[in-house]
């Protein structure tokens, strides 16, 4: 049997969600996660960071620790494939190191402004794959060669719940503290349905941020300001007429991670439309908006008729063509043509 050695962040779901995949589709696995911005990030080593008087050379100690154990850790499985999600406290020096024996692929799952140690790990792998469209094309002008790979939905945890009631109008889960978009965009959202039951999860005002703020946040019946596990997400999606997606400001053409898990809960979507998401489900399976005015117009239009069958399109869409074994399958057969 094949082995392959995951490595990636313990970002919600999605190292699990790779596992399976690969499991799924006949491999041996093994995972190594890591924390960010040093590793392991316990509650000791949080406060050691935190008042640190040289948090780079802590960094680098800590890096070169858990390069250290990838290596033996690899000589110990001894796999065939490694397969890293961001690699953003890899050294290129492990890459080359894994490589003498192994192929060696790289996903972003993250916008490569936010993975600036990864930049050039492009040089020290087999198979770069990108979730942005416009990381592939940015690369292009470096004169390298990428793959576009966008995100997908783990079909373990999101999936349509029977017989829930659906007591959500508009529903928003993310993060708004670092987008003014999601901030602006679901005020006006609030403002033009004032009789309708909107909920939004995720940190918009925490109050370690900013304790006046905190205090003096508005609305507190709509924003929860928490984040929620990803099974109480996929419940939420259920118990929603309509889910809302806005993509951060950084991604122009690809889609989060939200488009697929949406449609996977069969719930009906309204998202912020770009070249790829367009292309991606049949004419009205789910709410496209270009500006401020189609999006609440989607919104009314969804709320005024039930769309449960462009739900189920959707769904359907997703389960046959963008789950994480879908995404595993394109990795694979790309690196076996290397």
């Amino acid at each position: 049997m094949n082995k392959v050695l995951i490595i990636g962040p313990n970002y919600f779901n999605f190292l699990s969600a790779t596992r399976l995949a690969f499991e799924l589709l006949g491999w041996e696995t093994q995972v190594c996660h890591y924390d960010n911005p040093i590793h392991p990030y316990t509650t000791w080593m949080k406060w050691k960071y935190k008042f640190s008087l040289n948090r780079r050379a802590m960094q680098r100690r800590s890096r070169y620790v858990f390069n250290t154990l990838l290596q033996q850790r690899f000589e110990e499985y001894k796999p065939s494939l490694v397969f890293i999600l961001n690699g953003d406290i890899i050294e290129t020096s492990t890459l080359d190191y894994f490589r003498q024996k192994a192929k060696v692929a790289l996903w972003f799952f993250d916008s490569r402004t936010k993975l600036a140690t990864s930049l050039q790990h492009v040089d020290h792998v087999d198979a770069l794959f990108c979730f942005e469209q416009d990381d592939v094309d940015w690369y292009q002008t470096q004169g390298k060669q990428t793959y576009f790979l966008p995100q997908a939905c783990d079909t373990q945890v999101y999936y349509p719940i029977g017989h829930v009631q659906k007591d959500i109008d508009i529903l928003f889960i993310g993060n708004l503290f670092y987008s003014q978009r999601r901030q602006y965009l679901i005020g006006k959202i609030i403002e033009a349905f004032p009789n309708k039951r909107i909920r939004v999860f995720g940190l918009y005002r925490p109050w370690y941020k900013g304790l006046v703020k905190w205090l003096t946040m508005r609305h507190r019946n709509i924003y929860a300001n928490r984040n929620l596990s990803p099974e109480q997400v996929n419940l939420y999606y259920n118990k929603s007429k309509v889910v809302l997606n806005i993509h951060q400001e950084s991604q122009n053409v690809g889609a989060n991670p939200r488009v697929f898990e949406i449609c996977g809960s069969g719930t009906y979507q309204v998202c912020d439309a770009n070249p790829y998401i367009e292309c991606l489900f049949g004419k009205n399976d789910i709410g496209l908006y270009h500006n401020e005015k189609e999006l609440v117009a989607c919104i009314q239009a969804a709320l005024a008729t039930d769309m449960q069958a462009n739900a189920i399109k959707a769904y359907q869409t997703t389960i046959r063509q963008h789950t994480f074994v879908n995404r595993i399958q394109t990795v694979l057969a790309i690196i076996g043509q290397i």
